[in-house]
């Protein structure tokens, strides 16, 4: 009985948030090992289509890191890292094409409709919702760093993403741009996804990461911060207390506040339904941060 009435208890403390959070657009971003982990995954999807039907209006976005490293192992490629970004050659961009598109969107999408939800996989032809332009990266001194086929978002098609969401079906999206010629342009997860909840003005970004949130002290996961205002995340930066690759994604959450998103949530997907936890309870399980 006592942990029936703890389930009735958690339905309740989540009905206020369900109906704060309504109708509400709210950008999911999966990526680290949660999507490497098969039970991990779905209780993830699991939790999307929960947001789907408590009437939130959930939006995907997605890489594919693992799954294309060890794709180009298996053609004979070596992967190449600068400056934590992947140069993509016209090989490589034919891997990451293939399997961001073929294995991992196809396959969430797959999943979340065998678990009850509604999804369409956005990366093709007039179904591209991304689009951008090449990025190179500065080079104090000499000439501009040239990534091959990499690009940064310029544009996103908020009325295809709408199109969809107003008709109850969850876009999946991949890490992946159109450019102006109507090539393909690999882009990082974080950054698309901080774009695409940027123009679509959503009301939560949701970042799953392999961490349980901004730490502290990166080594220390009991120095979880539970919320975070921007001044003092950028405190955090300057001090080096948030360091590696924890910092671009940082400033990819300070990005989208400041292009008017309600909250960016940093959370551990690798933890059973954290999703739903974060969004639904008073105390949440991750980080919040706020303006």
């Amino acid at each position: 009985m006592d942990d029936a009435i703890r389930k009735a208890e958690a339905l309740v403390e989540a009905l206020g948030y369900i109906r704060t959070f309504r109708d509400c657009l709210t950008v999911i971003k999966l990526g680290g090992s949660a999507m490497e982990d098969p039970a991990a995954l779905r209780t993830t999807l699991q939790s999307v289509a929960f947001l789907q039907a408590a009437g939130l209006v959930p939006v995907l976005v997605h890489g594919g890191g693992k799954p294309i490293d060890r794709a180009m192992t298996a053609a004979g490629l070596v992967p190449k890292k600068i400056h934590g970004r992947r140069h993509t050659d016209d090989a490589t961009l034919g891997i990451v094409v293939d399997v961001l598109t073929r294995e991992i969107n196809a396959g969430i999408v797959r999943e979340l409709r065998e678990l009850g939800g509604r999804a369409v996989g956005l990366h093709s032809g007039p179904l591209q919702a991304l689009h951008g332009d090449r990025l190179t990266l500065p080079n104090p001194g000499g000439e501009p760093i040239d990534l091959g086929r990499v690009g940064e978002v310029t544009r996103v098609d908020r009325r295809l993403v709408t199109d969809f969401t107003d008709g109850k079906i969850i876009p999946v999206i991949p890490s992946l741009a159109y450019d102006a010629a109507g090539g393909w342009l690999n882009v990082n997860a974080d950054t698309a996804a901080c774009a695409l909840a940027a123009e679509l003005r959503a009301v939560k970004l949701v970042m799953l990461t392999d961490t349980p949130g901004i730490l502290r002290n990166a080594r220390d996961p009991a120095s979880l911060i539970s919320r975070l205002d921007a001044a003092e995340g950028r405190r955090l930066v300057e001090s080096g207390a948030v360091e590696g690759g924890m910092i671009p994604k940082v400033e990819a959450c300070f990005a989208a506040l400041r292009a008017g998103v309600g909250t960016v949530h940093v959370i551990d997907g690798r933890r059973p339904y954290s999703l739903l936890l974060e969004i639904f309870t008073d105390k949440g399980v991750g980080t919040a941060i706020v303006p």
